[in-house]
């Protein structure tokens, strides 16, 4: 690996791993610890009901306890990756980083725990003691062929999943290539002829998977240091390898290859040579997957079979097969099925989903965390990249599903529909606050105008649109340029339809409607003449005005103020509302609706009236009670400062409207500080007087800028998932997204403003 392309050096790793509070997770506590109540029903005397009940019936262990979403990861040190023995202690890092792995990809909680022993008897007697602790046990980094009979004794002993990820992972993965390249290249499984270089605890476990696959065994052949496995064979030989030895005339690694479809290397760097690839069959498969070198790097396979499909372990190099896809997710549906182990059925239905994937469309997200790297099916993306965020969905879903059909679940799954919803909400936290208002798009679809429809985001945003049943996208472009654009990323061409502002029917009388609203503002009829020809904002704009459409989204390409003054020339504000736009900060299953984060620079305190009634009234239509809490520098008058004076005449102008019946049905305080708001413990010990019953989940911010920098610091920091800005307050629903949004964002807005001409139907 050159230095350009290395990912990190030693001591930037080095110093990742001891820097701030040394290792790489800590253990965090779920519920309250901080009063004495707390403490008593944590520990004792509390402690001692869920205790009973567990004795009772064991069962209840997974709704007492974290057991149902813990996993341990537990080692030896004797495979440490590349490095070989480096026993138990050396192998820490690299089992906090597995446990690291399991939360960040599918909320599973994991422990690792380094075992001191090298006895096969003593490892599986320690494991099989500590086995209650825990909802699933994953191995790691031991050497064959103990591995293999480690996690044997442990499937009989216990009835959790027991899963040596350095087995099965690898080959699930390499498995879910292995479909695609065959699908790219138009053969079935059944026939082809396969190679595996390395006869470890991965070798031959890619062997059994493909096997119980649809692969002929007489056509996998399985080779080791000392040649092929095959009939016969007394040297080097243990049970696990002749399984799968075969009748062959073959005896080295070049004798196997020759006329081969498939290679898969488990083995060292140089295994194979350019030799060796130009004698395999046509259009061959080769996954050199050793590391950290693989046995032969793509351009030199490149050089000798420009019509091979290659996959290799390193991240530099295309179609990673990377066991993060795997672990988390196949233990994720396993620990939510309950189930009593991992078997065959389960990891095949993996192997399949991850294939299925790859397939799709991939989210803009996905090519960001690549640095714009456009992936899309093909040789050169089989495997689905580490951070699409599909993966928790749709792996955990089938192999919960092949846990329930294999008779393995002790918990079915009842609705698949709603076990979507929560294995979104696991790690994408926008999803699970809006899937309501999803569900609700999806029951009454809408259309919706996207305004820059030439752009590829956007084509893209308006197929997943279509897809996700969420209504019918219109794209304003030119026909033949979207087309291009279209069949250029793979979508079909005819998907939606597609509206020429410059040669549309409708020009005149959008015109007419224009000159008609805008001719006392200064604007000639040309000139309204030019904006519906010219700016599809403008015309955007116009279709929904005049019925044309529901809704619309833009905002991809120019900033928000002129997109802003666009969409103004053809919609008003609500009668009675102010227009302002509002941010929903979601962090750790908490919502907090930010106003006004666009529009008024130095609102007065009608206008903070007005926002905050608009922006508690939002709040509860997406489900939640409002507690709004109006910010500023000071709490109550402390320091008393000038500037403070509009927030808090803005609480005068609340008070006087609930008095006047203006129908206020929420709580509201202020001005306060955003500590102070957010943190209901300190707001009830400094300031008992304070009308709010709990934290503030609605921050009417007091200016601006205030906002603006506040949900910007918290949307680029990691604080908390940002959803918006959100135009609210419009006559007709649009939607302006930021400048450079994925399109996932535009998706969102979309959905969100064909919400809005829902409701406001209603209303």
């Amino acid at each position: 690996m050159t230095e350009t392309t290395a990912l990190t050096t030693a001591q930037e790793a080095l110093d990742f791993h001891s820097s701030g509070r040394p290792g790489k997770f800590e253990i965090a506590p779920t519920k309250p610890v901080t009063t004495q109540r707390d403490l008593s029903l944590a520990y004792s005397p509390g402690v001692a009901e869920p205790c009973k009940r567990i004795h009772e019936d064991p069962g209840l262990a997974y709704d007492y306890t974290i057991r149902g979403n813990l996993v341990a990861v537990i080692s030896n040190g004797t495979a440490v990756l590349g490095l070989g023995n480096l026993g138990a202690l050396a192998s820490k890092p690299v089992m906090e980083g597995k446990a690291v792995l399991f939360k960040r990809f599918a909320d599973v909680d994991s422990i690792d725990l380094e075992v001191s022993t090298e006895d096969v008897d003593e490892f599986v007697n320690c494991v099989r003691f500590l086995g209650p602790s825990f909802g699933g046990i994953n191995l790691e980094d031991i050497k064959a062929p103990e591995c293999f009979m480690i996690e044997e004794r442990l499937k009989e002993l216990l009835d959790i999943p027991v899963f040596h990820d350095d087995q099965h992972g690898t080959a699930i993965i390499a498995a879910a290539g292995m479909i695609n390249a065959l699908h790219l290249t138009g053969r079935d499984m059944a026939d082809t002829r396969m190679v595996i270089n390395g006869a470890g605890a991965a070798g031959v476990a890619c062997a059994e998977l493909v096997k119980a696959m649809g692969m002929k065994p007489e056509n996998v052949l399985l080779c080791d240091t000392k040649g092929v496995i095959y009939r016969g064979r007394t040297t080097g030989m243990n049970q696990w390898k002749s399984a799968h030895a075969v009748e062959t005339r073959a005896r080295s690694l070049a004798d196997a290859l020759e006329g081969a479809d498939i290679f898969f290397g488990l083995s060292v760097k140089g295994a194979v040579t350019q030799e060796m690839v130009e004698k395999m069959g046509a259009q061959p498969i080769l996954f050199a997957m050793a590391n950290p070198d693989p046995e032969i790097t793509p351009e030199e396979v490149k050089a000798v079979r420009p019509d091979a499909i290659m996959a290799t372990g390193r991240s530099d190099y295309p179609n990673q097969v990377n066991n993060v896809l795997g672990f988390p997710y196949i233990f994720r549906g396993a620990l939510d099925v309950r189930a009593t182990t991992i078997n065959m059925q389960m990891k095949i239905a993996a192997a399949e989903a991850l294939a299925k994937l790859a397939r799709e469309d991939v989210p803009d997200e996905v090519d960001r965390a690549y640095r714009g790297r456009r992936l899309r099916y093909g040789p050169e993306y089989i495997i689905p990249a580490p951070f699409d965020p599909r993966l928790i969905v749709e792996v955990p879903k089938a192999v919960a599903q092949a846990a329930m059909d294999s008779g393995v679940a002790r918990r079915p799954i009842e609705d698949f529909e709603d076990y979507d919803h929560q294995l979104s909400a696991r790690l994408d936290p926008t999803t699970a606050s809006l899937q309501r208002i999803f569900d609700k798009v999806r029951e009454q679809p809408q259309r919706v105008v996207f305004a820059e429809g030439e752009e590829e985001k956007t084509i893209r945003a308006a197929y997943a649109f279509l897809n996700a049943g969420y209504g019918t996208p219109v794209l304003i472009g030119r026909q033949a340029q979207i087309e291009e654009t279209a069949a250029g990323i793979g979508l079909p061409s005819d998907f939606c339809e597609i509206v020429n502002a410059g040669v549309s029917n409708h020009r005149e009388r959008y015109t007419e409607f224009l000159y008609n609203r805008l001719n006392r503002r200064g604007l000639l009829f040309r000139d309204c003449v030019r904006m519906v020809n010219q700016n599809r904002n403008v015309f955007a704009a116009c279709m929904v005005a005049c019925g044309e459409a529901d809704a619309l989204v833009t905002g991809l390409t120019r900033a928000f103020n002129v997109n802003f003054e666009d969409i103004g020339r053809a919609l008003d504000a609500k009668p009675g509302n102010r227009v302002f736009g509002l941010n929903i900060i979601v962090h750790r299953g908490r919502s907090v609706f930010v106003a006004d984060t666009q529009v008024h620079e130095l609102p007065s305190p009608e206008e903070l009236a007005d926002i905050a009634m608009q922006t508690a009234a939002t709040a509860r239509l997406m489900g939640h009670e409002p507690r709004v809490a109006l910010l500023s520098f000071s709490n109550f008058g402390n320091p008393p400062r000038e500037k403070a004076v509009r927030v808090r005449q803005a609480i005068e102008v609340l008070d006087n409207r609930a008095a006047g019946g203006a129908g206020i049905d929420f709580e509201y305080d202020g001005e306060m500080q955003a500590n102070v708001a957010l943190n209901y413990e300190l707001m009830q010990e400094l300031y008992p007087f304070c009308r709010l019953s709990g934290p503030a989940n609605v921050l009417v911010m007091p200016a601006l800028h205030s906002a603006h920098i506040a949900t910007r610091l918290v949307q680029e920091t990691g604080g908390g998932e940002v959803i918006g800005p959100l135009l609210m307050g419009l006559a007709k629903p649009a939607q302006i997204v930021q400048m450079g949004a994925t399109v996932n964002d535009l998706v969102t807005a979309a959905a969100l403003a064909a919400h809005e001409a829902i409701t406001d139907r209603v209303i």
